[in-house]
């Protein structure tokens, strides 16, 4: 876990920035305005209008812990009952000696492609919308 959250974790805080950089600085000084604790500000007022970034990117980090090979063969290889199943995929063997079983991994490839449709077919509009955050100024 700790392997994967140091390579996601420069990634989203990369994202994330440039993204809460983007927001003006007034939406939170009227919070406070109003009475509300630079928390209540944070959470009430700034936290729902980076849902999208926040999904994007959450999406994203996913999607890259989900078919990352390399640590998952590393730190599999003493229990091969614990592998992923990018590195299970890789290990699928034939029938006989040099045989590659092309139709059983491009089908283990297909049902391990479906989460990751739904989920993209889910927040299909938040993703758009962190993608598209910040593009046009006016």
């Amino acid at each position: 876990i700790i392997t994967y959250m140091i390579f996601t974790l420069p990634f989203t805080v990369w994202v994330l920035t440039s993204f809460f950089k983007a927001l003006p600085g007034e939406l939170m000084q009227a919070a406070q305005v109003d009475g509300a604790t630079p928390f209540q500000a944070f959470y009430l007022v700034l936290l729902p209008l980076t849902m999208p970034a926040l999904v994007t990117t959450g999406l994203l980090a996913f999607i890259g812990a989900w078919n990352e090979y390399l640590f998952a063969l590393t730190f599999t290889s003493i229990s091969p009952e614990s592998r992923t199943v990018p590195v299970a995929i890789a290990t699928f063997a034939g029938e006989v000696a040099r045989q590659e079983p092309f139709g059983e991994i491009m089908a283990a490839s297909v049902v391990v492609t479906v989460p990751l449709i739904i989920l993209v077919l889910i927040f299909q509009n938040r993703i758009v919308e962190g993608m598209t955050a910040g593009a046009v100024k006016g």
